[in-house]
C-alpha cells in the first residue's frame, strides 16, 4: 500500500443505503483516511426495508411510508463515520428512484421504482457523475446484484452502461464478491458458539457465496473496522449489530467484516499481490 492516496479517486454505486457499508466500509474507510477521493452514489432511499427498531415501526412502507428520508439520515451518519464526504442519491430533486422491493413483490410494478427505470436513462445521470469526478476505481455488484435483489441487479446495469458511455473510461472496475471458504469459516465459528449463521449448515446453500476463484482482491481492512462497525450501527434500522455473530470471543465475525473481497472485470491485475495472487490494493497499476 502506497503511504498517500491524494489525487486518486473512487466511485461506488449501490443500491440502498447501508449497503455501501456492508459490502465497502472497510475499504471506503481505509482509503478515505488515506487521501484518496472516495464518492458513493446511492440509487434509492430503502423505502421498502424492514424497520428493526420497534419504536421506529411506524416508518414503514406500509405504515406511514417515511423510513427512507430516515434512512437518508442514517447514511449521512454512517458516511460521517466511515470519513466519506461525498456521498449522493442517483437522480435530481425531480427524479428520485424508490426501492423496488424484493424480487415478485407488488413494489416492483410502481413506475417509480428503480427496477422499472430506463436503464440508458438512468446510467446518462451516472455518467454525469463520472464525467464530473473522472475515477480511477468503479465499485459495484455483479450482473446477478450478489444476492438476486432488483435494485443490485439494476444497479450493476446502471453503473456499467455508464461506464461504457462515459467520455472518462475507468482504468479499473471491480464487483464486490464474498468468497464461500469466509463465509463457511463464519458458519463453523458460529455453531462453535451455539448459533447459527442465516439459518444454513454450508456456504453452498447461500446464493451471494462465490468460489475464491472469483477472488481477485483482497483489502485488508482490518485497522479500519471499528469505523466500519460505526457506520452499521447508525444504520440502525436495517442492521444489529448485537448479535452473537459480533460478539465471538475469537473475533472472527470482525475479521470477516474487515477482509473485503473484489472480482476485476477491468483493467489488469498489478502489484503488489498477496500469496494467493490477489490485489492488495485496488489502485494498484494506475499512475496518476
Amino acid at each position: 500500500m502506497r503511504g498517500n492516496y491524494r489525487g486518486y479517486r473512487m466511485l461506488l454505486v449501490h443500491a440502498h443505503p447501508d449497503d455501501e457499508t456492508i459490502n465497502n466500509g472497510a475499504t471506503m474507510a481505509m482509503y478515505a483516511a488515506l487521501g484518496a477521493e472516495v464518492t458513493l452514489i446511492t440509487c434509492t432511499r430503502g423505502e421498502e426495508g424492514e424497520v428493526l427498531i420497534p419504536e421506529l415501526a411506524h416508518l414503514a412502507a406500509n405504515q406511514s411510508d417515511a423510513l427512507g428520508p430516515h434512512r437518508e439520515i442514517e447514511l449521512a451518519d454512517a458516511m460521517r463515520a466511515l470519513g466519506v464526504s461525498d456521498h449522493r442519491f442517483l437522480g435530481t430533486e425531480s427524479l428520485k428512484f424508490r426501492d423496488s422491493g424484493m424480487m415478485g413483490t407488488e413494489p416492483n410494478n410502481r413506475p417509480d421504482v428503480f427496477w422499472q427505470a430506463q436503464v440508458d436513462s438512468a446510467a446518462d445521470l451516472l455518467v454525469t457523475v463520472i464525467d464530473e469526478i473522472k475515477p480511477h476505481v468503479l465499485i459495484t455488484y455483479d450482473e446477478f446484484g450478489g444476492y438476486g435483489h432488483p435494485d443490485h441487479i439494476q444497479a450493476h446495469r446502471v453503473a456499467m452502461r455508464a461506464s461504457e458511455k462515459s467520455e472518462w473510461q475507468i482504468p479499473k472496475i471491480y464487483w464486490n464478491v464474498m468468497p464461500k471458504s469466509v463465509i463457511q469459516s463464519g458458519i463453523d465459528a458460529m455453531k462453535k458458539v451455539g448459533s447459527d449463521f442465516m439459518g444454513v449448515e454450508s456456504a453452498d446453500e447461500l446464493p451471494f457465496a462465490k468460489d475464491d476463484s472469483f477472488v481477485h482482491a483482497l483489502i485488508d481492512g482490518n485497522k479500519y473496522v471499528d469505523k466500519k462497525m460505526d457506520a452499521m450501527r447508525a444504520h440502525a434500522t436495517q442492521i444489529s449489530v448485537d448479535g452473537p455473530f459480533f460478539a465471538l470471543s475469537d473475533n472472527v465475525g470482525l475479521q470477516i467484516w474487515g477482509n473485503e473481497y473484489y472480482t476485476l472485470v477491468r483493467g489488469a491485475k498489478a502489484e503488489p499481490i498477496d500469496e494467493q495472487g490477489r490485489e492488495t490494493d485496488l489502485f494498484a497499476g494506475i499512475a496518476l
